[in-house]
C-alpha cells in the first residue's frame, strides 16, 4: 500500500476498533499471516502468530457474546474503555507506511484518540438504548457495532479510501445522533410533570 492508502487503512482500523477490539486484530492478523496483501513491521508482526490469533480469537468470541448480555454489557463497556482504544493504536501503528512516514508514537496516539472517540460515542449510546428500552435494545445495537467494525476492518485492509469514507459517515452519524438524543433530553426536563 502507498502512504495515503496505508494512512486511510490506518484510520478505518481504528475506528473499526472504537466498536470491537478484537476484529480488526484478528482481520489484520490473519490477512498479514495467510495473504500477502499486508505486511506487519515488528513489533506488529506478533499478531500474525498462531498463538496470538488464538488468544485474539477467544477474545472476540468473548466481546461479541459478553456486549450481548444484559448488565454484563455495561461492564464490558467499561474494559473496552482501555481495550478498544490500546487495539485503535495498535493497529493505526502497524500499518508499515504510516511507520514509515509519521513517527510511531504519533501513529499510535491518533489510533488511540480515533478508536477512543468512537467506543466513547457507542458508550454514551448505551445508556440512551437501555432507558429508550429497558435494555432489550441493547444487544441489537450491540450487534450492528460488531458488523460495522467487521465490515470497516475488511474495508480498511482491501479497500482503505472506501473505509476512511464509511468511518467519516459514521462519525458524522453518531454525531447527529447525539445531538438528537440530548435534544430530546432537553425537551424532556422543560415539559412540566403531569400530577
Amino acid at each position: 500500500m502507498d502512504g495515503f492508502a496505508s494512512l486511510f487503512s490506518a484510520f478505518g482500523l481504528a475506528s473499526a476498533a472504537g466498536f470491537n477490539a478484537y476484529v480488526p486484530l484478528l482481520t489484520v492478523g490473519l490477512v498479514a499471516r495467510y495473504t500477502d496483501l499486508l505486511r506487519l513491521a515488528e513489533p506488529f508482526d506478533v499478531l500474525t502468530q498462531p498463538w496470538m490469533l488464538g488468544a485474539i480469537a477467544v477474545l472476540a468470541v468473548v466481546e461479541v457474546v459478553a456486549d450481548k448480555i444484559p448488565a454484563v454489557d455495561h461492564a464490558w463497556q467499561a474494559v473496552g474503555a482501555i481495550a478498544n482504544p490500546v487495539a485503535g493504536a495498535v493497529l493505526f501503528a502497524s500499518q508499515q507506511n504510516v511507520l514509515t512516514e509519521v513517527h510511531p508514537a504519533v501513529a499510535a496516539v491518533a489510533g488511540l484518540i480515533v478508536a477512543g472517540g468512537f467506543h466513547g460515542s457507542r458508550s454514551l449510546a448505551r445508556p440512551v438504548s437501555t432507558a429508550a428500552t429497558g435494555g432489550l435494545g441493547n444487544p441489537v445495537l450491540s450487534l450492528v457495532e460488531d458488523v460495522i467494525s467487521g465490515l470497516l476492518s475488511l474495508l480498511a485492509v482491501f479497500l482503505p479510501f472506501i473505509a476512511f469514507g464509511m468511518a467519516g459517515l459514521v462519525a458524522v452519524l453518531l454525531v447527529l445522533g447525539a445531538m438528537r438524543a440530548a435534544r430530546s433530553v432537553r425537551a424532556r426536563r422543560r415539559t412540566p410533570m403531569q400530577v
